[in-house]
Order: C-alpha cells, then structure tokens, then sequence
C-alpha cells in the first residue's frame, strides 16, 4: 500500500529553523519527482518546492527561494524540506507529493496527510 507521511512540523519563533521529513512506504521514492505544498487557512494550497526524481534539479517558490531547501535520501526513501529563516506567513499544513513525471510536468497522484508548521512569536 502506497503511503507518504510527513513530520517534524511545530511551532517555532519567527527567525527559527525547521525540518520536515517525507517518508514513503510500500513504493520507491527513487523514481519519482517529490513536491512540497502548503495551505494556511482561508487560502489555496500552494506549491512550495519540487525535486526530480534523480536529485539534480529543484525549484522553488519565490516567497521561499534562499531560505529553504529541498534534498532527498533515496537510500533511506525520504525527502526533507529545510526551512530556515521562518517566517508568520510561512504557517501553514506541509504536504508532501510524489508525481512520475518531472515537476509541473504532471500530477501528483500521491499525497501525505500534513504536518503543522506555526510561525508565532
């Protein structure tokens, strides 16, 4: 059975750091282009970062572009989103996505539940 669970959300000061892991389950991240999303309530979802599914290329949005950072660990079928210099507006619910084609290129068919990230001082 095909899963992706996030964590490592909370509640941080603005200025603090955060990393969140996506793990998968019954499948192979290995192969599959992984995107971060983020909702906050009373707003659309919105793509945060996407990495290929072999690593050497990322994207970012603009509202994160130089404070966090997409990485995988295929060996340990994980892909982690460092989050630094956080922000109040970064508070959100964190997905995580994999899709088979490369990033923007089609859907992602797979999703995580969410993990928490509060911004507040």
């Amino acid at each position: 059975q095909l899963q992706l669970v996030e964590s490592g959300g909370g509640l941080v000061q603005p200025g603090g750091s955060l990393r969140l892991s996506c793990a998968a389950s019954g499948f192979t991240l290995e192969y599959y282009a992984i995107g971060w999303f983020r909702q906050a309530p009373g707003k659309e979802r919105e793509g945060v970062s996407c990495i290929a599914s072999g690593g050497g290329t990322t994207n970012y949005a603009d509202s994160v572009r130089g404070r966090f950072t997409i990485s995988r660990d295929n060996a340990k079928n994980t892909v982690y989103l460092q989050m630094n210099s956080l922000k109040p507006e970064d508070t959100a619910v964190y997905y995580c996505a994999a899709a088979w084609a490369s990033c923007g290129k089609g859907p992602f068919d797979y999703w995580g539940r969410g993990t928490q990230v509060t911004v507040s001082s």
